[in-house]
């Protein structure tokens, strides 16, 4: 029963969406406007970064890409334990801060790898498109058992992230395999990759219930916040797994 109201994203779960306030109801229309504007910024914002870099201005652009990493991180903390009346002003802040990480990412794998950030975010669309329709189509199901086996694998993937984390910064030892290019570095990317994207069928899943459960209005903006922490996940993945892959 826990399974069926909690998704591996914490942004989007059913026990959150009965607790917000507000006296509008969401609906996929105004779910889709929230999605769309947060995108939006990211993307500009990503621009933004990517020009100046490209200006030649590689230490300011260093720069924003370590402050979008970590302050977009803090933000997704306490959007997460605050759970603000309003979070649009956070969402907002958020997408802003993600654009810079995204944009000075990309700017430098596509330093390194040519054209690489183009097929990265065909990879992404593609991956979106494609789990909308098989839960759209209902042939991949967000049921309690798959919502658990996901929700312990995206678990696994964060504690592996942490930890890869604190040991390469705080000694010179790293995660086996976790950066490596060899086929068992692919294979275990292209597993992360899967269940990154399984994590679309349950925002997806969660979405749809805070709209068909008359959910308030708020409820539109954590949508788009937590689908838009998805997405950059699996365009990130997807920058890894091609980068890993053009090694060989």
């Amino acid at each position: 029963m826990r399974a069926m109201q909690t998704t591996s994203n914490p942004v989007l779960s059913n026990n959150f969406w009965n607790n917000i306030p507000g006296y509008e109801t969401m609906s996929y229309q105004g779910t889709m406007q929230k999605i769309g504007f947060l995108f939006g910024i990211t993307i500009l914002s990503a621009l933004v970064t990517v020009s100046i870099g490209a200006s030649g201005n590689m230490g300011l652009m260093g720069m924003m890409t370590g402050a979008g990493a970590i302050l977009g991180f803090i933000v997704v903390l306490f959007m997460v334990l605050k759970r603000p009346a309003n979070p649009a002003p956070g969402a907002i802040i958020y997408a802003g801060l993600e654009g810079m990480f995204v944009g000075g990412i990309s700017f430098m794998y596509e330093g390194l790898y040519s054209g690489i950030v183009m097929q990265a975010g065909i990879g992404t669309i593609c991956i979106i498109g494609t789990m909308y329709f098989l839960w759209s189509a209902k042939i991949i199901k967000a049921t309690p058992a798959f919502q658990a086996a996901i929700i312990s694998l995206t678990m696994g993937v964060v504690i592996l992230y942490v930890i890869s984390f604190l040991l390469s910064s705080l000694t010179s030892m790293e995660v086996p395999f976790l950066h490596s290019s060899g086929p068992v570095g692919i294979l275990l990317t292209l597993f992360i990759l899967g269940i990154a994207s399984m994590n679309l069928i349950l925002d997806f899943h969660f979405i749809e219930r805070g709209i068909s459960n008359n959910s308030p209005k708020t409820g539109e903006w954590w949508a788009a916040f937590g689908l838009l922490i998805t997405v950059i996940w699996v365009y990130i993945e997807m920058l890894r797994l091609l980068s890993k892959v053009r090694n060989q």
